[in-house]
């Protein structure tokens, strides 16, 4: 029984890392999971990306209805994102297993890096 509480350990820290992410900051959970599937959970680097996303999914409903429920979302601010959000989500989901792993990577880090810049400048 203890080597699976000790399995379930580096999920779960893991999921609550995301969890707290995205409550932070209304999103990025995934910045957080995707190394952490990859190094602490053993996942390959694309299954990573992948399940990233089917993890973030709630994270993200749940959130923005803590913020919907807090006043903090501009329902009218959000909806042109929204469509466009779905539509980039598509065609990146398409694309994604014809893309070789190694520009994979460093397309995720620039797009962390620039987020950090940005962060840090802006």
């Amino acid at each position: 029984m203890r080597g699976k509480k000790e399995n379930m350990l580096r999920p779960a820290l893991a999921g609550g890392a995301a969890g707290l992410v995205n409550g932070f900051f209304g999103g990025g959970g995934g910045m957080v999971l995707v190394p952490l599937l990859a190094g602490w959970c053993g996942l390959g680097q694309r299954k990573a990306f992948a399940t990233s996303v089917a993890i973030i999914l709630p994270l993200c409903g749940l959130s923005a209805i803590i913020y919907l429920f807090r006043g903090g979302v501009e329902l009218t601010a959000a909806l042109p994102y929204l469509l466009g959000g779905l539509i980039g989500g598509w065609i990146g989901g398409t694309i994604f297993k014809h893309i070789n792993m190694v520009w994979l990577r460093r397309l995720f880090a620039l797009l962390l890096l620039y987020g950090g810049v940005r962060s840090l400048f802006f």
